[in-house]
C-alpha cells in the first residue's frame, strides 16, 4: 500500500512524497490521517533546521498532534472501523530507570513521533496513512472534529504545565505569549479554575484569539516593558505565570510582575538567555520546567470529546498535504495564522 507523505530533508526542503505502508500487526491499527497541526518544534526544524543541540540530521517525516480514522484494526484490537482518534505522539520504553520511578516523561529510550533528537529521526504523522499501536489511539466523541481532536496533543502540553503549577484555583495567572500553546495555557488555567487571566503578546490577532479562549484581559506589549508597569507594584501582582513565549524580555517581565514566593513554570523553549538571579532569589521564586505529557493526553482528548474546554478558537488554517510547504510559511506568520493543520 502507497501513502502521500511531506518529508522534510533539511532547512527549508519540504517535499510531499510516496512511500509505502505495511499491515498493522497484533495490537495496531492503520489510520487514515484526518489533520495533523503544524507545531513550533516543527517550525523549528523547516525554518532553522532544528533548535538548540536538536537538528535535522537525515530525512524526517515532521508532524506529532494528529488525528486520524480506523480503516483497519490488527489482532486483538477492538477499535471499530471508522472510528475518529486522537493520536499520541509518545512512546516511552516502560523500563528504564524513570519509567520504573513513574517519570516516563524523562524516558532514557523516549521514542516521540516526528523528533529529531534521536538518531534515526522518529518519524512523524504528517501523511495519509499511518500504522501505530492501538495504544496510543484515543477515542473522540461522535461531535468531534477531527481537526479539535488533533489539537489533544498539544493540549496535553498545556495540562501537564498546569499539573508543575500547583493549585490554580483563585488565583491571578498571567501568561506570556499567545501562540497556540499560550491560547491553550489560558483555556487550562480558565478549566483550572484561575480567578483572573491576563495575557501578552506582541500580536493584536494573538491577543484576539487569546480572548476568545477565556483570557480577562490581553495586552500588547510591543511598545516595551512599561505596558506590564501596573502589575509590578508592590513587588508583583501575579501569584503564577506560565510563561510561552521564551523571549528574553517576557521573562524578565513576568519575574517582575510575579508576587514574592509566586511561581512561574516555563513552558516556552529557547537557548541560553540572562535572566535577573538577583530578583529570583529576593522574591524567592518557585521556577518550574515542564515538557510534553504523559497521563494528561487521555484528559486531553476526553475534555476536547466534551467540549469542556472548546479548542475551535486558536483552529486558523487548513490546508490539503499537497500545500505543505505553503502551510509551513502560513504558520510562521503570527500575524496571519494561529494553529495551522494539514488535511488528507
Amino acid at each position: 500500500m502507497q501513502t502521500r507523505l511531506a518529508r522534510l530533508y533539511q532547512k527549508g526542503d519540504l517535499r510531499v512524497e510516496m512511500d509505502t505502508v505495511p499491515a498493522p500487526g497484533p495490537g495496531e491499527v492503520l489510520l487514515k490521517m484526518a489533520a495533523a497541526g503544524i507545531c513550533g518544534s516543527d517550525l523549528h526544524y523547516y525554518q532553522d533546521g532544528g533548535f538548540g543541540p536538536v537538528r535535522v540530521r537525515e530525512p524526517i517525516i515532521p508532524g506529532h498532534e494528529a488525528s486520524g480514522r480506523v480503516s483497519q484494526a490488527g489482532e486483538g484490537v477492538e477499535l471499530k472501523a471508522g472510528t475518529l482518534v486522537a493520536v499520541n505522539p509518545s512512546q516511552p520504553c516502560g523500563h528504564c530507570e524513570y519509567c520504573v520511578k513513574g517519570l516516563p516523561i524523562h524516558c532514557l529510550d523516549m521514542r516521540f513521533m516526528g523528533s529529531a533528537m534521536r538518531l534515526p529521526h522518529e518519524q512523524g504523522m504528517f501523511r495519509e496513512w499511518l500504522v501505530v499501536p492501538a495504544g496510543q489511539c484515543f477515542e473522540m466523541g461522535a461531535e468531534t472534529t477531527a481537526a479539535e481532536a488533533a489539537c489533544s496533543e498539544p493540549l496535553a502540553v498545556c495540562l501537564h504545565a498546569a499539573s508543575r503549577a500547583g493549585e490554580i484555583s483563585g488565583k491571578r495567572v498571567l501568561v506570556t505569549g499567545a501562540g497556540p500553546i499560550g491560547c491553550l495555557m489560558v483555556a487550562a488555567a480558565r478549566h483550572h479554575g484561575a480567578a483572573e487571566i491576563v495575557v501578552t503578546d506582541l500580536a493584536d490577532a494573538a491577543l484576539a484569539r487569546a480572548k476568545a479562549i477565556g483570557a480577562s484581559r490581553a495586552i500588547n506589549v510591543s511598545e516595551g516593558a512599561a505596558a506590564l508597569a501596573e502589575f509590578e507594584a508592590g513587588k508583583g501582582y501575579f501569584d503564577l505565570v506560565f510563561e510561552c513565549s521564551a523571549a528574553a524580555p517576557a521573562i524578565r517581565s513576568a519575574i517582575a510582575a510575579v508576587r514574592p514566593r509566586g511561581t512561574i513554570v516555563q513552558v516556552g523553549v529557547t537557548g541560553e538567555i540572562p535572566v535577573p538571579l538577583n530578583a529570583i532569589v529576593g522574591k524567592e521564586l518557585h521556577i518550574h520546567g515542564t515538557q510534553r505529557f504523559h497521563e494528561e493526553f487521555a484528559t486531553a482528548a476526553k475534555l476536547i470529546a466534551s467540549r469542556k474546554i472548546d479548542v475551535r478558537p486558536i483552529i486558523s488554517h487548513s490546508l490539503p498535504l499537497e500545500e505543505a510547504a505553503a502551510a509551513f510559511t502560513l504558520a510562521g506568520d503570527r500575524t496571519a495564522a494561529c494553529k495551522v493543520q494539514l488535511t488528507f
